[in-house]
């Protein structure tokens, strides 16, 4: 909790718009930044591996698997151990020591010492910082505005994040041809400096955790996954989205070899087709909150969830039809849907976690959702290898629709409205206790 001034505003200050929130814009300002530095690294790693390190499809699926296997490995006491730290320190220093990383890159690549192991190490080391850094980031928002603030706070956040998605990937292409992939990997320390700057003026205070009230790691992780375990409709949602991120981390750790070698398109064309895809996030970033309002928030999650699954299908079609626009097609639709569904979910779950539990929570999410990641990555890369690219695609694309059939075989499907039965706000509600009010066809 706070120490600074409270949280409960006057009526009139809850109702402003959160541009005019101090500490949110920062924060924003501050993620921004960083996605912006995100998308340099996301489009020139993969490029430097294929164009100048001659990486095959196993090797692609093991730089993937490595750049998300931290989540696999540590997220759980990372969510522990940001529930007992200042979470604005943890953004901070994680947005420095990353950009300490990857200039690395650059440096090896100009005395010539740049090789794929260097690569590999710098992938999985970032991504072990980037698991604390995403636990603490993803729970310092209800730290920092109202409970009835989160989802607007969400879906600013989810905009800007995509329109630096639309702008990065084409300011990417365009610089990489400049100045080359190793170089425009060194351009994103300035981002991640930037951001950390942007985070550290935030002026809330966290109190600090309690060291007397700590108790075992083991038990406090344990509370995390219980919480998300136990809740029957945070079980499915976390269902569908290990099962698609599994999918759709095996189709996208072929990604770029596929466009560049199979399709047999330059950066620019890669960097074009991202960004179409970004828009398409954009555009779900400022309609998720419309579309949620005409369906129903809770229908949102499995129909976006749906569309996600099918349309990712665009990916291995653009081998048999005209290649580019039904890439472009196909990523614009994913996105919107990905992130419709990104939003829906997690301000229902920021909302519904008491605030003591924010950080396990994410973690233990991030662990159950994420971990699969670097498994579909090696899966891939290794079918890959074996049965080749386009197959490997489309049994990843029946993967992902089978991944749909929790959400859409649910009774969120016939639900307007999500529970607010554990809603942060009420502090009423013991941690790991089970409401007495809670919909008993809730399953």
């Amino acid at each position: 909790m706070s120490t600074e001034t409270p949280l409960v505003a006057s009526p009139d200050k809850t109702r402003r718009d959160l541009f005019f929130h101090h500490d949110f814009r920062q924060l924003w300002v501050g993620d921004t930044v960083s996605v912006f530095g995100a998308q340099f690294v996301l489009f020139a790693m993969p490029l430097l591996a294929v164009q100048l390190l001659h990486a095959g499809a196993f090797e692609m699926g093991i730089l993937s698997m490595l750049e998300s296997l931290a989540f696999l490995l540590i997220s759980l006491p990372a969510g522990a151990w940001v529930d007992r730290w200042r979470k604005k320190r943890v953004i901070v220093l994680g947005d420095l020591s990353r950009a300490a990383l990857l200039i690395t890159l650059p440096v090896a690549w100009l005395t010539g010492w740049l090789s794929m192991g260097q690569l590999y190490l710098v992938a999985f080391l970032v991504g072990c910082i980037t698991v604390f850094f995403d636990v603490a980031n993803q729970s310092y928002l209800p730290e920092i505005v109202e409970g009835d603030q989160i989802s607007e706070g969400n879906g600013k956040l989810q905009a800007s994040q995509q329109t630096a998605q639309v702008v990065g990937p084409a300011a990417a292409s365009a610089l990489v041809r400049l100045i080359g992939s190793p170089l425009t990997i060194g351009v994103t320390a300035v981002f991640m400096a930037l951001s950390s700057l942007s985070v550290s003026l935030i002026r809330h205070r966290e109190t600090p955790h309690d060291p007397t009230t700590r108790r075992p790691l083991a038990h406090e992780i344990r509370e995390g996954l219980d919480f998300v375990l136990k809740h029957p409709l945070l079980r499915r949602i976390v269902a569908y989205t290990g099962g698609s991120n599994l999918a759709s981390s095996a189709v996208f750790a072929l990604f770029v070899l596929y466009v560049i070698k199979t399709l047999g398109f330059s950066e620019t064309t890669l960097g074009l087709v991202m960004s179409v895809g970004a828009i398409g996030g954009l555009l779900g970033a400022v309609s998720s909150a419309r579309f949620s309002r005409l369906v129903g928030e809770g229908r949102a999650i499995p129909l976006s969830a749906l569309m996600g699954a099918i349309f990712i299908a665009a990916i291995p079609l653009a081998s048999v039809l005209p290649a580019v626009p039904t890439l472009m097609v196909g990523q614009f639709f994913t996105s919107w849907a990905v992130v419709v569904y990104n939003i829906t979910q997690v301000s229902f779950r920021q909302r519904l976690c008491p605030k003591p539990l924010l950080g396990r929570m994410n973690a233990s999410i991030r662990f159950l959702v994420w971990g699969p990641m670097p498994i579909g990555a090696f899966l891939g890369g290794l079918v890959g290898r074996h049965l080749g690219i386009v197959p490997t695609m489309w049994i990843f694309v029946a993967v992902s629709l089978c991944a749909a059939l929790p959400v859409v075989f649910s009774p969120l499907i016939t639900m307007r409205d999500l529970p607010r039965s554990l809603d942060a706000l009420a502090d009423s509600h013991v941690v790991g206790e089970k409401p007495s009010d809670e919909p008993d066809d809730v399953r």
